[in-house]
């Protein structure tokens, strides 16, 4: 099967089959990975920093290098967002949560037993 553009990116799309898994290159129907717990590499430390730029002056406290797979990453941003009371996302695998409350999440996920740096200034 020849692929358009570049010779490295992973086929996501058959005529044949219809979409294709980009982890084991199996179509979505019989994926062998899907089952699997994927953790990403990292250094084991969880980052907590304070992001403004790019938001229109808004203050977001960033989560990252959290030792999880995305369920379990979006299922602690749901709880550290109740925590501090306010809104917050997933992205990229960081969460991001509304408001500084760098300080209360670095406390929380020292508490649940994680490896925690205050990153930035």
């Amino acid at each position: 099967m020849k692929r358009g553009g570049s010779s490295d990116a992973p086929l996501v799309w058959s005529s044949e089959h219809g979409r294709i898994c980009p982890g084991c290159g199996n179509p979505a129907a019989k994926c062998s990975c899907k089952g699997k717990q994927h953790r990403p590499a990292g250094d084991g430390i969880v980052r907590v920093r304070r992001e403004t730029k790019g938001r229109g002056g808004k203050t977001v406290t960033v989560v990252a290098g959290v030792p999880l797979d995305a369920a379990g990453i979006r299922a602690l941003a749901g709880e550290l967002r109740r925590r501090c009371g306010t809104g917050g996302t997933v992205k990229e695998g960081e969460i991001e949560i509304q408001g500084d409350h760098a300080d209360l999440l670095v406390a929380e996920l020292s508490g649940r037993g994680f490896r925690v740096k205050r990153a930035g200034g």
